[in-house]
């Protein structure tokens, strides 16, 4: 099933926000006019404004329309608050980014692995470790685990690309929902290696599971930062009354 046409809108706009072609402080073409732009009803770009208002992008102005107030910032900031690749983010900080692949394999998920990441026993999943490098830095290590019949024929190269962009492009997959959290963590040596993290001992570390639309735990992931590039960056808004 391809991705629903609000979810392309979203993509251009924020792309378009984020390269400065809507500045911030100043309004969204009206729905009028973005129903003309990208042929569709007014319900498609109010779905896909909302995902920008929940990311922080965009705010909704009563009686004047939607005002852009995505702020650029100098570091590269990862935004736990939305779902988004590593490429991704690296594209909305204009940095140049590689991803190498240490360690590809299949793997049957053991009670060890269950009780780590979630999965149930017994399900086959693809394991991997992948090194980020940003403008030639390495500086996250992640270690992903996805389920091999949500994301079928994975292979080594895809995950040196881009597995969300195979996900959503050639499998159709919809990528709903993540539950992520933040921790501090002693570094290991693997992460000393890899991040050549010199006098530090810790590690900046997100640990997520992410659900499609059927509600399927498919991916379970654990990027862990060097600390002198981390920044978390979110967004929120307050609800009356709380």
């Amino acid at each position: 099933m391809p991705a629903e046409k609000f979810e392309g809108i979203y993509r251009d706009l924020k792309e378009k926000i984020e390269n400065g072609t809507y500045p911030q402080g100043t309004m969204l073409p009206s729905e009028h006019t973005m129903t003309s732009i990208y042929q569709c009803s007014r319900n498609t770009v109010r779905r896909a404004v909302a995902l920008l208002i929940n990311d922080g992008y965009v705010q909704s102005i009563h009686g004047k329309g939607v005002q852009i107030i995505y702020t650029p910032v100098e570091q590269a900031s990862f935004t736990v608050g939305g779902i988004e690749s590593f490429a991704e983010t690296a594209k909305r900080n204009n940095l140049t980014y590689t991803t190498k692949v240490i360690l590809f394999s299949e793997i049957t998920v053991d009670e060890h692995v269950a009780r780590r990441t979630g999965f149930p026993e017994g399900v086959d999943v693809y394991y991997m470790q992948r090194i980020r490098y940003i403008d030639g830095k390495p500086l996250i290590l992640d270690i992903n685990v996805f389920l091999k019949e949500v994301a079928v024929g994975l292979t080594e190269e895809i995950a040196a690309d881009s597995i969300y962009r195979y996900l959503e492009d050639d499998l159709g997959v919809q990528i709903v929902t993540s539950n992520r959290k933040i921790t501090a963590e002693r570094a290991t040596q693997l992460d000393s290696s890899s991040l050549k993290l010199g006098d530090y001992d810790f590690v900046a570390v997100i640990t997520g599971q992410t659900y499609n639309s059927a509600g399927i735990m498919f991916e379970w992931t654990q990027s862990r930062h060097h600390p002198d590039y981390f920044v978390f960056y979110d967004s929120a808004s307050r609800k009356k009354g709380s």
